[in-house]
């Protein structure tokens, strides 16, 4: 969604670097450049003003002047400011101090209510609650019947008393204001303790509309009205949702559709125009692509410095410990590596999503955008097929797989030969590093090693210790040798230092990698 004003911003960086001081020029000519990337994302005008101006005096202040690197201290600048117009801190919904919580639903057709609904439940069925789903939507057609397919993919029951219009040629019937307060009763007599009703679309000049959803507003007296925006709307978001906020008087903001290429002005515009905080973000089609809205976190993915938080808490959610546990022991141990344990770790990394979008949350990520977005994400399917058409006894003992054997998985995953020996090549680079690792050293390091087990320089020095090099039978050469010898001790590290000699004379250059290491590296 951002990735045209991440690209505009990270550039204009990139002019700073390097420089020591900052004049006044540099300054104009950076908030400019901002300014310009601002507006080309479609951020409403007052907004781009008022955030170009707030930079501008904090950069010419002293906080920059007297910083010992005036371009980061610019770039912190922006990522504060970015924060501010974003809502500043993460808001959470209210929930009611006697259940159900009460969640109304508003926006304007075509937003994307009806699936945030169920997206909305699912989040909130993971959270330990107990959802209602209730369809209020009588104008559309089918909305009822999509409301239904929603809930049933989310596992959430639906509150569908009228099925509404099934065809643009029918005249809407039912009073979506008493299946609104007929879904809150059901919802307190089966003990649900939260209720989203999704209300029907409407024009932000729709008087009629309008009313319908004040009435229901003023039925059910929500805890929490949530306004859905679309996040590709550009410039027209702030009138949208000036309109909504007299006309509903919403309390919180949903961007739908944040996974588009848009440029993304509406998701900076609306929480600075309206106070009304951004508190969840729909994210792709799938009713898991649902997230709490953090200012600080897309502040920091705008200005590419990635989103950790979020990845470790998808990461937590979707881990299984006993399996990271069971891994860890067997690395401890130093076990080898097998395809059955490849299989399991694809499998936890599936759990978590899309790895595109994993991806996209690390540091740094704009650089290499383009190579991301060529990732087929069916590679990892592939992969799985190859490993599942091996016999169990060929996925702990991977050197057993012959010719006829690489034919046979190949035909068996629906892939060439070539695949199967890539898949196998890579897995034997990798078991040989995961048990070098195990052993505290890494390939081809020396004077490396780490951990209690020792490495191989550590092996290597117990072997030899307690051999003395045999001395001349001539007293001359004798002598010179010990003279070496005690030179040598002199230029020797202490014993508590990381490095020996070795490792003093150690030249990368000359440093031998494993056979097959270099390609295992892309080199």
């Amino acid at each position: 969604m951002f990735n045209s004003l991440s690209d505009r911003l990270t550039a204009t960086f990139k002019n700073l670097r390097g420089k020591g001081r900052l004049s006044e020029a540099d300054v104009d000519a950076t908030v400019r450049e901002i300014r310009r990337a601002l507006l080309d994302a479609d951020v409403a005008v007052p907004v781009v003003r008022e955030f170009a101006s707030r930079v501008k005096e904090r950069a010419l202040g002293a906080e920059v002047s007297a910083a010992l690197n005036p371009s980061q201290q610019i770039v912190k600048i922006v990522n504060e400011e970015l924060v501010t117009i974003l809502g500043g801190e993460t808001r959470r919904l209210r929930l009611a101090k006697n259940p159900p919580t009460v969640i109304m639903l508003a926006g304007l057709q075509g937003a994307g209510k009806t699936t945030l609904a169920g997206k909305l439940s699912k989040w909130l069925k993971g959270q330990g609650h107990s959802p209602l789903l209730v369809a209020c939507d009588l104008q559309r057609p089918n909305a009822v019947t999509q409301l239904q397919v929603v809930g049933q993919r989310a596992g959430v029951p639906v509150f569908a008393p009228h099925p509404g219009t099934t065809s643009e040629f029918d005249v809407p019937t039912g009073d979506p204001v008493a299946v609104a307060e007929a879904g809150v009763a059901e919802a307190r007599q089966k003990l649900h303790d939260v209720v989203i009703v999704d209300t029907a679309g409407r024009l932000g000049v729709d008087a009629e509309m309008m009313d319908q959803a004040r009435r229901i507003r003023e039925a059910i007296n929500p805890d929490e009205v949530l306004f859905v925006i679309d996040a590709m709307i550009g410039q027209d978001a702030v009138n949208t949702a000036n309109a909504f906020h007299e006309g509903v008087d919403f309390t919180g903001v949903v961007l739908s559709k944040l996974d588009g290429d848009a440029r993304g002005g509406a998701a900076l515009s609306v929480a600075s125009v309206t106070g009304k905080p951004v508190m969840f973000a729909s994210t792709g089609e799938g009713v898991d692509d649902f997230e709490l809205f953090h200012p600080d976190r897309m502040a920091s993915r705008i200005l590419d410095m990635g989103d950790i938080l979020s990845l470790i808490e998808q990461a937590e959610q979707n881990w299984d410990k006993d399996e990271a546990a069971r891994m860890a022991k067997k690395f401890a141990d130093q076990e080898d590596f097998t395809f059955d344990d490849f299989l399991a770790q694809m499998q936890q990394i599936r759990k978590m999503g899309s790895m595109k979008k994993m991806l996209m949350m690390m540091p740094g990520a704009q650089n290499m955008r383009q190579q991301l977005e060529q990732f087929d994400e069916r590679e990892i399917d592939r992969v799985e097929a190859m490993v599942r058409s091996m016999t169990p006894h060929e996925r702990v003992a991977p050197k057993i797989i012959n010719g006829s054997r690489r034919a046979r998985i190949a035909r068996g995953s629906g892939v060439h030969v070539s695949e199967v020996n890539g898949l196998l090549e890579r897995f034997g680079q990798a078991q040989k590093m995961m048990k070098k690792m195990a052993q505290g050293g890494m390939p081809g390091m020396p004077g490396m090693s780490m951990g209690a087990g020792g490495g191989t320089a550590r092996k290597a020095a117990k072997k030899n210790a307690g051999k003395k090099k045999a001395r001349s039978g001539n007293p001359a050469k004798a002598a010179q040798e010990l003279r070496e010898a005690e030179a040598r001790k002199a230029n020797r590290a202490p014993s508590g230092a990381a490095f020996g000699q070795q490792a003093q004379d150690f030249d990368p250059s000359t440093m031998e990698l494993p056979k097959g290491f270099e390609k295992f590296l892309g080199k």
